[in-house]
């Protein structure tokens, strides 16, 4: 095995990366300017040093609490939960949504041998009685790891007095009937609204 070979293995271990990109994404990089390559390699190897969980939330952030967490101009009444920190970043990208993020961390997934205790749902319930939190939106995938966790934590927090909403899913802007799935079908209609 030479050097390509084992640049194009590192990379199509990561997710969404194939052997045949892999293999384009080494054989680019011996195109591009070693300043680059300098750049590319220290952003890397500091990584995990720049980059932390948020004290509070528990997203991606440089500076601890993150923005969001820190910003006053937040709708602080409102709180979302997501599965994942990148998560964060898909719905502010939005602009849709002013409140404040809780990040669970994953979902439940027994099978896998993540139950409640391996997310971060404590510290969710500590966060809506300390922090005057009225709604708490729930943004997990429409998985069955997903919607579980959102069962789980919807029962949860209705002993907690606050409002328990979902995100809505169902037909995305533009689709085509004939392409979407049964599942998708079932939630459109279930989630339809009057006008």
């Amino acid at each position: 095995m030479n050097a390509i070979d084992e640049l194009a293995e590192s990379f199509s271990r990561l997710p969404g990366i194939g052997k045949k990109s892999a293999t384009r994404l080494a054989h680019h990089l011996l195109k591009v300017n070693q300043n680059f390559l300098e750049q590319f390699a220290k952003e890397l190897i500091t990584l995990h040093d720049r980059i932390h969980f948020c004290s509070i939330c528990g997203s991606y952030t440089e500076a601890d609490p993150c923005p969001i967490c820190s910003n006053p101009l937040r709708e602080r009444e409102l709180l979302c939960v997501v599965e994942q920190p990148q998560d964060v970043e898909t719905i502010e990208c939005s602009k849709e949504y002013k409140g404040l993020f809780h990040v669970l961390g994953g979902v439940i997934a027994p099978l896998d041998g993540v139950g409640p205790d391996q997310l971060s749902i404590g510290k969710l319930i500590e966060r809506v009685h300390k922090e005057g939190i009225t709604e708490v939106i729930i943004a997990t995938n429409p998985t069955i790891e997903g919607d579980t966790t959102a069962l789980y934590l919807q029962r949860l927090l209705s002993q907690t007095g606050v409002t328990v909403s979902r995100l809505a899913s169902g037909l995305p802007v533009g689709g085509d009937l004939e392409y979407a799935d049964k599942l998708t079908l079932a939630r459109s209609f279930r989630g339809r609204t009057t006008f």
